[in-house]
């Protein structure tokens, strides 16, 4: 069965889907896994500025500006390789974890703390701020 106004799974996809169009890249599983992805460098960032964490030292500022990247740059096909690693892993979030470790992996200074991706989180840790990440983000 094709995609259409009819087979839409609800209506906001289908007889209102050109009116939220726009909204697509927020609440669609494209924008589910780009605010998960950035939750998750954010929360490796705020690690390594935190002194106390003496396991992953202080970023310089290329390292950094990498992890930015990955969540300014983010695109389809991030989100289709983390769909990709999702059908092994059978985990949403694990499945971004391990994604995110192999953006990291060509940055030595990234790579040698890549196991404090999702250090001490939930699931629910990296999932619960999204809802509310995606509506701050508006269209």
């Amino acid at each position: 069965m094709e995609l259409s106004s009819l087979t839409a799974v609800s209506p906001v996809d289908g007889r209102y889907g050109d009116k939220v169009s726009a909204l697509r890249g927020i609440f669609s599983e494209y924008g589910l896994l780009k605010f998960r992805v950035q939750v998750e460098v954010r929360w490796l960032q705020k690690l390594a500025a935190h002194a106390a964490v003496k396991e992953v030292p202080a970023f310089a500022a290329d390292a950094n500006g990498y992890l930015d990247s990955i969540v300014a740059n983010f695109n389809e096909e991030d989100a289709a390789r983390i769909k990709t690693i999702e059908r092994t892993t059978n985990h949403d979030v694990k499945a971004v974890e391990y994604f995110l470790k192999e953006k990291v992996a060509s940055v030595p200074e990234l790579h040698a703390v890549s196991e404090f991706i999702h250090f001490a989180c939930t699931s629910e840790d990296i999932k619960q701020p999204v809802p509310r990440a995606d509506a701050e983000s508006g269209p």
